[in-house]
C-alpha cells in the first residue's frame, strides 16, 4: 500500500475511534472531549489537501511505506 492509502486508513480509524469515545450515546463513551480529537484530525486532513504536506504521511513513509502521489 502507498503512504496515501495508509494516511486515509489511519485518519478514518482515528475519526471513528474518537467518535466512539466522544459521543454520549456510544457504548464506549469516555468523555465528550474526544470530539476535539475528531476536529483535530479533520483539520489536518483539510490542511493537507491545500498544502500537499501531511505529517502522518511523513511518519508512514519513514516506517517504510511507498510514496503515494
Amino acid at each position: 500500500m502507498t503512504s496515501w492509502q495508509w494516511v486515509r486508513i489511519i485518519g478514518g480509524s482515528f475519526v471513528l475511534l474518537s467518535l466512539l469515545l466522544g459521543v454520549p450515546e456510544s457504548p464506549l463513551f469516555i468523555s465528550k472531549y474526544w470530539l476535539w480529537f475528531t476536529a483535530f484530525v479533520g483539520a489536518n486532513l483539510l490542511q493537507s489537501g491545500f498544502t500537499r504536506w501531511c505529517l502522518m504521511e511523513n511518519i508512514v513513509r519513514s516506517l517504510g511505506a511507498k510514496r503515494g502521489d
